[in-house]
């Protein structure tokens, strides 16, 4: 495992494998370039045709370059100067993480190129390598080398706070290993991670970082009328669950943060069957509650000062001669019924069933995220995820924390005349709308199990599964947004 650590050494005393030096786009020099005497850095990067782009790299060996203790320098593309700041710089780590990691020791003044933000910049740094390094390999009979990046030193100046900085170390590297977690968890097959496992997988993560956890299982579900959980697992051989997870970091009066994602482990579609290339990522469907779980593990080890909450239904959505009908009527928790006319629109009825419980423990905001509807992915696109909420300062705060982490939403109205569309003849809602607006009525839909609550709904639909590489990940889970819901509870700490 990679050890992190903070100095404030100038970088060519570094005594490591590897210098990493960033250069803005120009090519214009970052911290540290100069810093190197004996070798014009810039010339070099310039003379190979490189302009500063984000990944635009150039590895330097260490002749015997006077007063450099490095073994080579690996001059690294971050961008405009003009557009530097803390995303800008954990792209660029993500960007030649892999290539760092077989390097041994590596020592990096990429936080100094990000802006004022010293602290969320070192943060961002972390985060960046240790997601760009991520890969799912356990099923693959040959692997990789298993990487042998053993130590990163962040280098700071003699202004910043290191106190401050080695904490932003750690609160890096607790984020970036719980999305990777999360992404574990997405990327297992469905045939390894039913409903079952992934509550066993909670279980295991629970006990090692102090969490509170019950499962509840099919028969406790019925008692306590989970009927949309039920109705959405009951045509599959593998039984649905529940989990739900408490942290304590406040006062018990304190009313906790509610936290809820989709757990379709797999999502056929049900009767309303998907086609075979529509099924074939559908282990993704899951991705929702995937990013709870990994947010409420970055919460047990950080220790904010708030109380947080989660229940997270996991259902398998497949068609068997017991399986829900279009038609059926399901009695969610709390009385309300909904019209199943789309048995593939089968998020919204595990998650009304959860809102409703987490509504129950009267909590200060509920917060939902899941892989709802391609209706948000045709308006956002498959790299912003989208946020429907009935409190401003929700949605605010939010898209505040999003935007920090690198990981961009945007609002989308709950627009209420639409509730209409979603009217049934014979239950109180009906589970589809009309083709156009699909993701707002499926917000529509969750907002009448939250009661008076403070309620957020995030669909992740887009960014939660890339279909090809990025800065930050190899294709499959991203992890989104687990780095945005722990920097929004982080930020909540201590706020009544």
């Amino acid at each position: 495992m990679t050890t992190f650590d903070y100095s404030a050494d100038a970088p060519a005393a570094a005594r490591v494998d590897v210098l990493v030096l960033p250069v803005f786009e120009g090519p214009e020099p970052g911290p540290g370039v100069k810093d190197v005497k004996g070798v014009d850095l810039l010339a070099l990067y310039r003379d190979a045709a490189l302009k500063g782009e984000r990944g635009d790299t150039l590895l330097v060996p260490n002749t015997g370059i006077d007063g450099l203790a490095a073994r080579s320098i690996l001059l690294v593309g971050v961008g405009k100067k003009t557009n530097a700041g803390a995303d800008a710089v954990r792209l660029a780590a993500g960007k030649v993480a892999r290539q760092l990691s077989k390097r041994g020791s590596v020592a990096t003044t990429l936080a100094q190129a990000g802006g004022r933000g010293a602290v969320e910049a070192v943060q961002a740094v972390v985060e960046g390598l240790i997601l760009g390094a991520y890969r799912f390999d356990r099923y693959k009979s040959e692997k990789d080398d298993p990487p042998a990046l053993e130590r990163v030193t962040v280098l700071g100046t003699a202004r910043w706070d290191a106190k401050a900085a080695r904490a932003a170390i750690e609160r890096g590297r607790v984020v970036a290993e719980s999305a990777a977690w999360a992404r574990d968890l997405v990327n297992t097959p469905a045939r390894d991670m039913t409903p079952a496992a992934l509550a066993m997988a909670a279980e295991v993560m629970a006990k090692e970082v102090g969490l509170r956890i019950e499962v509840w299982d099919e028969r406790r579900l019925e008692r306590g009328g989970f009927g949309g959980i039920l109705g959405v697992g009951q045509g599959s051989v593998n039984p649905p669950r529940m989990i739900e997870l408490s942290y304590r970091g406040a006062a018990a009066s304190s009313a906790p943060i509610a936290l809820s994602g989709k757990g379709i482990s797999f999502d056929s579609g049900g009767l309303s069957i998907k086609t075979s290339d529509g099924m074939e990522t559908m282990k993704c469907d899951m991705g929702g509650a995937a990013s709870i779980l990994g947010t409420m593990r970055a919460i047990a080890i950080l220790k904010p000062k708030v109380n947080v909450i989660a229940a997270i239904p996991s259902a398998e959505n497949m068609p068997s001669g017991s399986a829900t009908r279009p038609g059926d009527v399901l009695t969610h928790r709390g009385g309300r019924t909904s019209e199943v006319l789309n048995t593939d629109a089968e998020g919204r009825l595990v998650l009304a069933d959860a809102l409703a419980y987490l509504a129950e423990k009267k909590p200060r905001a509920i917060v939902d995220t899941a892989t709802l509807t391609g209706a948000c992915m045709v308006a956002l696109g498959e790299e912003i995820w989208g946020v429907f909420g009935t409190d401003r300062a929700l949605v605010r705060d939010l898209l505040a924390a999003g935007q920090a982490a690198g990981e961009p939403g945007w609002e989308l109205p709950l627009h209420r005349p639409y509730r209409k569309l979603i009217d049934s003849q014979i239950a109180d809602v009906k589970n589809i709308g009309k083709r156009y607006g699909g993701a707002i009525t499926a917000a529509l839909f969750l907002g009448d199990f939250v009661g008076d609550v403070p309620w957020a709904h995030v669909d992740i639909a887009g960014p939660a599964f890339a279909e090809k590489a990025g800065d930050l990940w190899p294709k499959g889970a991203t992890g989104v947004p687990v780095r945005t819901l722990v920097s929004y509870v982080i930020g909540q700490a201590g706020r009544r």
